[in-house]
């Protein structure tokens, strides 16, 4: 403990090169702000002399300033796209009309949108009937009839 006590505020260098290290083997980003508060908390300390407790309680102190900082410049969490439909075709063609290929029989049908069929669920409809998109059920449209 001796040993410790004799390095004084370089321990919070230690410690915060130790986190650093930690956040770049370890996913996330969340002890980056640790190894930063305990830099932070090390330069106090050797700029001025303070009890290992108050050390403890700046280093508390830096660190929610430290996280608190990060969560608010760091990028969000599923940000808007300027694809918002890349892996739910379907759901991008909820409102839109179309003019069955196949008749809706026993509920199912096909209507070809671009040069792709689709499968559309709906109440029974001769082919040619204009129907619209309710809603998409994996790659099964739901459609309802418009004539």
């Amino acid at each position: 403990m001796n040993y410790l006590q004799s390095l004084g505020a370089w321990n919070w260098f230690i410690i915060g090169g130790i986190l650093i290290v930690l956040e770049v083997l370890l996913p996330g980003s969340f002890l980056l702000w640790f190894g930063m508060a305990a830099i932070a908390t090390g330069i106090v300390a050797f700029v001025v002399d303070l009890s290992w407790q108050f050390q403890i309680l700046l280093f508390a102190i830096f660190s929610v300033v430290s996280v608190l900082i990060a969560r608010r410049f760091a990028p969000r969490a599923g940000t808007s796209t300027d694809k918002p439909f890349l892996n739910r075709r379907a759901d991008a063609f909820v409102g839109r009309v179309f003019v069955l290929d196949e008749p809706i029989v026993g509920g199912t049908g096909r209507v070809r949108i671009g040069d792709a069929p689709w499968l559309v669920r709906g109440p029974d409809c001769p082919a040619g009937t204009h129907v619209r998109v309710e809603s998409a059920d994996g790659n099964t449209l739901v459609v309802v009839r418009l004539d």
